[in-house]
């Protein structure tokens, strides 16, 4: 079986980096321990390999496709989800009580990785229905979550959720699909919603979309948003019944392909039914559950998809014999794997500094969402913090190095990378995606920098310098780590000056300039988070090392501290490029007006 990520590596990362079994003390999770834990990842890693993997290129190969108005999939869709709804992990981060195995969002985070990691788009519809049926049992009536849950937790029922529509897209605000109430217990739901992530299609008996509609009358903008329970089919009784909601188009991808994305389009015949979630106008936020839990599983399927295509070009690399040492000038020597060249070496230590680093912050954040949830009273509002200050990071930092790592892949194969007879270019078209998905980079950047580092007078990120400076601290005593721990704490300080003064702007009511660089002040503070990952992996690393690993164990902690090394010299140092930009207040992108674009 082709690798395509690694369990040694998961391991380190759960186990002796992030401390998962510390989690099993908190009474949550109390039924669980490491080799539970471990039971799980082996468990992932046979369904992965049997289930999801066999159909990773047909699933791109053969995209679905609108036939009389039914999208249709592969058939191994509907197997699939038959299979993780038996093996409980749609599941599987609930209580006992909702039908869930009270896994941490950490391990269950190790294991989904596994999953994105052997087919992205097959394991799409997982973490979908997944995210709906939660967001019905914290905020539905007991009567929705009868209805529904049982059904998509059983993998009969696919969950989506449908916010984006052709006016509207990344502007909520601007949402103009309507909710006319009725005196039967349920609102009529007019308009159409685009980009819908398994909207329909055949693998399942029924769709079940959670969607945002405004109520007629209710107030202008995002505060008059309400969300619904709008499904495919409407139960009646024993029956399921049309509900008046079409699929108008699947729309034809750059990648991504094995899950269809469509257009919906609902009322035309004025009898689409919708169910309230919540109270009215309070819609946009209960879905925020659902979006930050999606932006963060988007960062993990990056993750995921940079994996596997690091995992093929390295392969391809030790395999591959091309060209001989710089050094030498006898045509007549053998040729050497590609792998010993330095500039190959350079793109595989970069895809795994991605890979790894991006991984680690991932799980990091995971940990912070069992805290905030189920940790010690006195320390959920920190924890709660953290996790809200890093999930735009955790979103976007591998969504957008995403690319370029993979884009690395398909360079070390040359010209055979560009072609489909390799895995990577599809890697690279599917990895494209997680920059756009659940609110592009920039509104991750300014979220980042106009909510999340301003929340509670700067409480979050506080607590972050706190976070990052007791490992920059630890690094102090050890002799080949201690520069690290200082270009580290370097690149905090300069962090923590352009914030003070990006926040400046946004105080004196500057708020288009001081918001115009928040992308790149996203990039920074992604630079910042990473690094600090691959110090806390340095760390263990050469703990292990002191304490006498043996040889293959050796080996792999002196990668780690490698690809560390490589991070802080390669990766870490254009943050002084992105600081020294942020320092200004030259309106470049501001003043630019539309008619100096002209030819």
């Amino acid at each position: 079986m082709t690798k395509y990520f690694s369990q040694r590596g998961l391991r380190f990362l759960l186990h002796e980096v992030h401390q998962a079994e510390k989690l099993c003390a908190l009474p949550q999770f109390q039924d669980h321990d490491k080799e539970s834990f471990d039971l799980m990842l082996d468990t992932a890693r046979r369904l992965a390999d049997g289930l999801l993997y066999p159909v990773f290129q047909e699933m791109d190969r053969r995209p679905p496709e609108l036939v009389d108005g039914q999208c249709k999939v592969l058939p191994q869709v509907r197997s699939i989800l038959r299979e993780f709804a038996e093996g409980g992990w749609i599941a599987a981060p609930f209580s006992q009580d909702e039908g869930g195995m009270q896994l941490p969002v950490m391990v269950n985070t190790a294991c989904l990785f596994i999953f994105n990691a052997a087919n992205f788009p097959a394991s799409g519809y997982l973490g979908l229905t997944t995210g709906a049926a939660h967001l019905i049992l914290s905020f539905g009536t007991e009567e929705l979550k009868e209805t529904y849950v049982p059904a998509m937790l059983d993998g009969r029922w696919q969950g989506t959720m449908a916010l984006t529509e052709p006016g509207a897209g990344s502007s909520l605000s601007d949402v103009a699909v309507t909710a006319t109430p009725t005196d039967q217990g349920y609102y009529l739901i007019s308009g159409q919603k685009i980009f819908i992530s398994a909207g329909d299609h055949d693998g399942a008996d029924n769709i079940v979309h959670l969607m945002l509609a405004r109520i007629k009358g209710a107030p202008a903008g995002v505060k008059g948003i309400s969300l619904f329970v709008v499904p495919k089919l409407r139960p009646e009784g024993a029956a399921l019944v049309p509900n008046d909601l079409a699929t108008a188009g699947v729309f034809h991808k750059l990648g991504y392909r094995g899950c269809p994305i469509v257009q919906l389009s609902m009322g035309e015949a004025g009898d689409c039914r919708g169910w309230l979630i919540g109270e009215p106008h309070k819609g946009l936020a209960y879905m925020f559950q659902m979006m930050n839990e999606a932006r963060i599983s988007v960062g993990k399927q990056a993750t995921a998809v940079a994996s596997g295509a690091y995992y093929a070009s390295l392969q391809y690399a030790r395999e591959r014999p091309q060209g001989r040492p710089v050094q030498s000038k006898d045509p007549h020597q053998p040729q050497v794997p590609i792998i010993e060249h330095a500039d190959i070496k350079r793109l595989l230590l970069f895809q795994r500094s991605v890979v790894d680093g991006a991984l680690s912050l991932l799980l990091q954040a995971a940990k912070y969402a069992d805290l905030s949830s189920h940790g010690p009273q006195e320390d959920r509002q920190r924890t709660y913090l953290l996790l809200e200050l890093l999930t735009p990071v955790a979103k976007s930092f591998p969504s957008e190095m995403g690319i370029l790592s993979t884009s690395a892949a398909v360079q070390v194969l040359g010209g055979y990378g560009y072609t489909d007879e390799f895995s990577v270019e599809q890697y690279f078209r599917d990895m494209r995606i997680h920059a756009i998905h659940e609110g592009t980079t920039g509104i991750q950047g300014m979220d980042l920098l106009g909510r999340k580092v301003r929340m509670q007078d700067g409480l979050a990120i506080r607590h972050f310098v706190q976070e990052v400076g007791s490992d920059i601290e630890a690094a102090r005593t050890d002799g080949e780590l201690a520069a690290y721990g200082q270009r580290l704490g370097e690149a905090l300080d300069d962090l923590v000056r352009v914030t003070e003064l990006k926040k400046a702007l946004l105080q004196e009511g500057r708020i288009e300039l001081g918001l115009a660089d928040a992308t790149l002040y996203l990039d920074l503070f992604g630079l910042v988070a990473v690094a600090w990952q691959w110090l806390k992996q340095g760390l263990v690393a050469r703990g292990a090392l002191a304490q006498g690993a043996g040889e293959q164990d050796s080996k792999f902690y002196l990668g780690k501290l490698a690809t560390m090394k490589y991070f802080f010299h390669y990766e870490l140092v254009r943050g002084k490029g992105l600081a020294a930009r942020l320092g200004e207040n030259d309106p470049v992108t501001v003043a630019n007006q539309e008619d100096l674009f002209s030819d």
